[in-house]
């Protein structure tokens, strides 16, 4: 057994992890906003339960996916998929974002949205020197980059698993969600280099379900698409183990975690 992989090497970096990230406990935990959000959170505890939701990822197989078939279903949209609620007709239930860059970016255009939206912790000072005129006040979760692990209760740290697919499958999970079914995670891009790597996009983007979604300009990361499925196989594992269910119904979609469904079958 190498030194990385001992249970004293896991508990030695676990207990770092612990010490460094100390000093953020106060306000993630006793800031205003942070306590509402925790409110906010503990009022959604299995207000779902028994119930099925649609996880809808951006990827371009939402153009081959009918989506007018969502409407009166609990719907988690990522990101930036409020670029198609004009042509939808409707909203999703809830919004998740979790990356730094995309919330930056686009923090004036989640604050006027009027679902609830559930963004990271770090991204309050996004926030802070928005004008009060529609201003929406996200829930902030404590999300983390580091100690893999899969939240039943988002009221605490939540890993985000290299996707804010796997923090929409936590809040789903805390909402009491028996079968959530994901669409749009198509688990494959064009764009190509290192993960986590820093990029501007140079033109239409064809990774998304719209050329605009990282058009020009837009500043972005590369897939960690190794640490998502880790995070999958977790969120697979957690939903089993109580008797819950993750379906994939991605048109053509390349992870292989979860169980494959057809999407028009689903509204039989």
């Amino acid at each position: 057994m190498s030194l990385k992989s001992s249970p004293f090497y896991a508990f030695l970096r676990d207990s770092y992890i612990t010490l460094r990230d100390l000093p953020q406990l106060p306000a993630a935990m006793l800031h205003p906003w942070r306590r509402e959000s925790i409110r906010r959170l503990a009022a959604l505890k299995d207000i779902h339960k028994g119930r099925r939701a649609f996880i809808i990822g951006n990827g371009p197989s939402l153009k081959n996916t009918d989506m007018g078939k969502l409407k009166g279903e609990i719907t988690f949209g990522l990101n930036r998929i409020y670029l198609m609620f004009a042509e939808l007709g409707f909203s999703t239930t809830y919004l998740v974002s979790i990356n730094d860059l995309v919330i930056e970016q686009c923090a004036h255009e989640m604050a006027a949205l009027s679902l609830p939206t559930f963004l990271s912790w770090r991204s309050r000072r996004f926030f802070q020197h928005l004008p009060g005129e529609n201003f929406h006040l996200p829930t902030f979760l404590y999300t983390t980059y580091d100690l893999p692990r899969f939240s039943r209760d988002v009221r605490g740290r939540v890993w985000e698993g290299a996707t804010v697919t796997n923090v929409a499958l936590q809040l789903a999970y805390h909402m009491g969600i028996q079968k959530v079914i994901l669409i749009g995670v198509d688990h494959s891009f064009a764009s190509k280099g290192p993960a986590n790597t820093t990029v501007v996009s140079e033109g239409d983007d064809p990774n998304h379900f719209s050329p605009a979604y990282f058009g020009k300009g837009f500043r972005w990361q590369l897939p960690d698409l190794e640490t998502s499925e880790i995070g999958y196989r977790l969120a697979r594992q957690a939903y089993e183990q109580d008797g819950r269910q993750v379906l994939d119904a991605t048109v053509d979609g390349k992870l292989d975690i979860f169980e494959k469904v057809d999407y028009n079958s689903l509204f039989k």
